[in-house]
């Protein structure tokens, strides 16, 4: 059964939303702490999930553990093992029908991440879903990346499009607070490493994409 959530602009998180590339953090993180004979632990990946500083917040969890920084080059081979493993990632189920469906409905679609333009965009073009959305706003563009609105109020400004109007994607609890802080109504699916509780603060929750329906808002927004 599908629920609607009619908007005319559609704003998509990346990162374990259009695809679980979040999957791929988290193992690549498995393996380095399990090459140290530790376990990566769910609180550290619960605090850093959807943060631009979760790089950071991991290396200095098993630095602590170890009593001593993790060199450069485990960190590159983290980035690396990452990467590889991101690669044979596919769209989330639903993805392809939602982006079908709103360029039928002349919705327009905008990709919202904290991530860096290179790692966002080198994705959309491998999965072959660059040339659905009208805009991609990525972290560089803005001083503060999420929990912050700074990325949603860029996208909406790029767009021209009222928050009233439009509708947010988000997979984790820090996309939601910056959906929320920029007064959009915000749609969550938890990826494969998040829970429905972690995302409590949306106006939806849903296991997943196929269920989410979005009609074109035909309705009048009043002017004040």
């Amino acid at each position: 059964m599908l629920t609607e959530m009619p908007a005319d602009t559609l704003l998509l998180d990346f990162d374990g939303l259009i695809c679980d590339t979040e999957r791929a953090a988290h193992r690549s993180w498995e393996i380095l702490y399990d090459r140290h004979g530790l376990v990566f632990p769910d609180e550290v990946w619960n605090a850093m999930a959807g943060r631009a500083s979760g790089e950071a917040y991991a290396a200095q969890d098993l630095a602590g553990r170890l009593g001593r920084a993790l060199s450069a080059a485990e960190l590159a081979e983290r980035r690396a093992e990452k990467a590889r493993l991101a690669a044979a990632e596919p769209l989330r189920p639903g993805v392809a029908r939602l982006l079908e469906s709103a360029a039928r409905r002349d919705i327009r679609c905008a990709v919202v991440s904290s991530s860096d333009r290179h790692w966002v965009l080198g994705h959309l073009e491998r999965l072959t879903v660059r040339a659905r959305f009208t805009e991609v706003v990525t972290g560089e563009q803005v001083e503060a990346r999420k929990p912050a609105p700074d990325l949603y109020l860029r996208a909406l400004g790029l767009l021209g499009a009222g928050p009233e109007t439009s509708l947010a994607v988000e997979d984790s609890a820090v996309g939601v607070a910056a959906a929320k802080a920029a007064g959009l109504r915000c749609v969550a699916v938890p990826g494969s490493r998040g829970t429905r509780p972690a995302v409590a603060a949306a106006d939806l929750v849903l296991d997943s994409l196929e269920q989410l329906d979005v009609p074109r808002n035909t309705a009048k927004v009043a002017s004040a």
